[in-house]
């Protein structure tokens, strides 16, 4: 999407006068009526219409609809902010509305109002959600945004068409929109997209057919750079493998297709493979709606049929790039390209009218399921939503939950955490992230928090605090250190609140460096070594850090990484300092040392290591060098042991086909074909128990190691369910791991290929190997 608008005083002061106006805004109200077609009360001739009966199939009225417009009035449904069709009784509607993790005001759908809508609920980012490994958590979230997302539609603040999540893959440590991600692991990416797709748009009442809001899976594909040295994501050409495409890059919109039913998939800005994405007919027409068969639109990233045009220079006329986008499968121009030249294509004979109809069948089909062609939504499923379904109370201690959920607990010497509250009489309170002012907690794609819980104000809720911001700002240029020790050195206990905010990692702005911002590292350091008790660093950012110094330093006692947590972030990170909430999460991305930023560069595509050129690889199941912290690492307040509740096959035998070539030759791989994997699915009964003395949650990772064939990742997720056990309690989590689904691997074609010989699954120190045969 287009960058967000950058933080000023201005937003500050209007988001303050929200909060204090909040408490006093009505509860519920009309607000301003949110626009919808087929509005028999006012016009009753719209009843003669069949678009307008909502007893047809949707085909049927999309067809009659269609048959019923000018030229120009389909190209006036082409772009995002589609233009009304007044003889018809149609309005205008805008398409661009936000919802990554919470309803957003990026978009020009959504409008932030004290006087009607002043704020919603702001979760954590998503990053951070995803580090919880909970996918009930994931769809509970889901469920409360769409809810308020179809609220704020109701009193005319928000859209139907939300265009979320991004399930880009977290390729590189300096993305600045890595924290929108689920992380670097295609599974998680996959499972985290298809649980929020289905939370934002099924119904309550099983109506397969309808939608309660259209959620979007951007960017497609291959998009993980911003701006980095000069290279810029609106020229950025990514030349990626097929192996790595489709073993990495592809899979979490092959899931937000094929298993979450997303009504949306939005292509990229950058180019794959020399060209670009929203112009390519083998990514859109081949593979979304070729191989995926998606329900629902494509849409452009914003500006990128003009980027592909001016930026790109991929076609010399403006009529030939409004034809590559369209023939390709493009069907929404986030933007005004094709209104302007879309006409002109058609008259030139580079576009059938037939493709205009196709694209606007796709979107008016997605509208239809939203029940805007349905006439008033007051009288729908959703029509009593409103005012007092945003920002509820429930919903406010979601925000919270999902945050202690995903907080990682990285190090903790001798137990130094929790924290008593008894026991300490005072608390230093130190750094630039530990009072935020500008609301860096809730990331970006924000839109106005409902409360908003800093670190200090959590922190204080529990014990007398003395705080000092340590440093001029994020940056750290300054660092005030006497200052800081003065006030450590006599504390019970130290938290220092660091890490980055928009202004160092966001869209549009990628890190040269992964390591603390200016002095903060001093700062740090300097206050350990005058503490009198336990430190606690908290890191507060979307990517990973080189925090080696902190985590070799024996006076740093306690590591948090909180990612960007939501309005309710101090509040959560308090509770699980002082041991209300016993932490739970894993990375979900690898954090590497600073010399990988010295050494790759941010535009190599390629995720498997190359020893020739000492390029390491990428991510944990390639990359081949030294971490800060691996993929899925992280601490509990308590111990949990993992043994095999059954016993698992030692042999699984592929029953091939008479005369397959590998019954006579030696091969090391076979095809992924239905009927060779009928049998081998098994089962993996896991026995989990608690063998510390707090109640805790825990998540289990089944990793895979498959034969070195193919390149293969040398370790990969194949599934993972969080588990929540009182001391001493023990449960069985059940797996069903499908040899061909789950332990396959892709070859240098992309073509998915189950390897032959040993296979080793394994849970923490537990390993099972195991032989694939034929």
């Amino acid at each position: 999407m287009a960058a967000s608008p950058n933080l000023s005083l201005t937003i500050t002061i209007f988001v303050v006068v929200v909060f204090l106006s909040y408490s006093n805004r009505p509860i519920s109200g009309a607000g301003n009526p949110p626009p919808f077609a087929c509005d028999v009360s006012k016009n009753p001739d719209l009843r003669s219409f069949t678009f307008c009966n909502p007893s047809l199939d949707v085909e049927t009225r999309v067809a009659d609809l269609v048959n019923k417009l000018t030229l120009k009035e389909k190209i006036g449904w082409v772009v995002s902010g589609s233009q009304g069709v007044t003889r018809l009784g149609i309005p205008g509607y805008e398409w661009w509305s936000e919802a990554l993790h919470g309803i957003g005001s990026n978009g020009p759908g959504v409008h932030f109002d004290p006087s009607n809508v002043p704020a919603a609920t702001s979760f954590p980012q998503v990053i951070l959600t995803a580090a919880s490994f909970n996918v009930s958590l994931f769809h509970i979230i889901g469920k409360a945004v769409s809810t308020e997302a179809r609220a704020m539609h109701n009193v005319g603040a928000a859209g139907l068409t939300f265009w979320s999540p991004n399930v880009n893959i977290f390729r590189d440590p300096r993305w600045g929109r890595g924290q929108e991600t689920p992380g670097e692991d295609p599974l998680l990416s996959g499972q985290y997209a298809v649980a929020y797709v289905k939370a934002l748009q099924q119904r309550d009442d099983g109506d397969q057919t309808k939608l309660k809001v259209a959620a979007c899976c951007k960017h497609y594909t291959a998009y993980d750079l911003d701006h980095w040295k000069g290279f810029d994501r609106l020229t950025f050409d990514a030349q990626v493998t097929q192996q790595d495409l489709d073993d990495t890059y592809q899979p979490p919109f092959k899931s937000c297709v094929l298993d979450g039913n997303v009504a949306s998939v939005m292509c990229s800005y950058n180019q794959v493979n020399g060209k670009p994405t929203c112009g390519n007919p083998e990514l859109l027409n081949g593979v979304i709606r070729g191989q995926w068969k998606l329900n629902g639109y494509i849409v452009s990233d914003c500006d990128s049929v003009a980027v592909l045009f001016n930026n790109q220079h991929f076609k010399s006329s403006p009529e030939e790039a409004a034809a590559v986008a369209v023939n390709s499968g493009l069907d929404l121009d986030c933007g005004s390209f094709l209104i302007e030249h879309v006409e002109a294509a058609v008259n030139r004979g580079l576009v059938n009218e037939s493709s205009i109809n196709r694209a606007i069948s796709n979107n008016f089909a997605t509208m239809m399921r939203l029940g805007f062609f349905d006439g008033n939504p007051s009288n729908q499923l959703y029509g009593n939503l409103g005012h007092k379904d945003i920002c509820t109370r429930e919903n406010q201690e979601l925000a919270r939950e999902a945050a202690r959920q995903g907080i990682v607990l990285l190090k903790n010497l001798g137990n130094s955490l929790p924290l008593s509250p008894t026991s300490i009489k005072s608390l230093a309170v130190i750094g630039p992230n530990a009072d935020d002012k500008n609301f860096n907690m809730i990331g970006n794609y924000f839109g106005t928090p409902c409360e908003y819980t800093t670190p200090l104000k959590g922190l204080t809720a529990y014990v007398p605090t003395v705080y000092h911001s340590g440093c001029n700002r994020i940056f750290c240029d300054v660092a005030q250190v006497d200052e800081t020790k003065k006030i450590a050195s006599t504390a019970d206990a130290v938290v220092l609140v660091m890490g980055s905010n928009q202004s160092i990692e966001a869209e549009g702005l990628d890190r040269e460096n992964i390591t603390l911002p200016g002095q903060q590292q001093l700062l740090i350091s300097e206050v350990a070594k005058v503490a009198k008790g336990p430190v606690i660093l908290v890191i507060m950012t979307g990517g990973g850090m080189d925090v080696q110094f902190a985590k070799e330093d024996p006076k740093i006692t306690a590591i948090l990484w909180v990612g960007f947590p939501g309005e309710a972030g101090g509040a959560a990170i308090a509770d699980v300092i002082f041991g209300s909430h016993n932490p739970s999460g894993k990375l979900p991305m690898t954090w590497y040392p600073q010399s990988y930023s010295e050494k790759v560069n941010m535009t190599d595509m390629n995720m498997r290591p190359n020893s020739k050129t000492g390029y390491p690889g990428r991510t944990y199941r390639f990359y081949t060098g030294p971490t800060i912290y691996p993929f899925g690492f992280g601490l509990s307040y308590s111990r949990f042991k993992h043994r095999l509740a059954k016993p698992l096959p030692t042999i699984m035998t592929v029953d091939l086909e008479e005369g397959h070539a590998c019954q006579s030759s030696d091969c090391k791989s076979v095809d992924v074909v239905d009927p060779m994997c009928k049998n081998l699915v098994f089962g993996v009964h896991l026995s989990v128990k608690n063998v510390g003395t707090l109640t805790g949650s825990h998540t289990v990772l089944v990793f895979s190691r498959p034969p070195r064939v193919h390149n293969a990742p040398h370790k990969q997720l194949v599934a993972f369910q969080k588990v929540h056990l009182r001391p001493k309690g023990e449960e069985v989590v059940r797996f069903e791991i499908d040899v061909c689904k789950d332990l396959s691997v892709v070859d240098e074609l992309g073509n998915r290929k189950v390897a032959l010989g040993k296979h080793v699954l394994h849970v923490g120190n537990l390993k099972h190997f195991f032989n694939v045969t034929i």
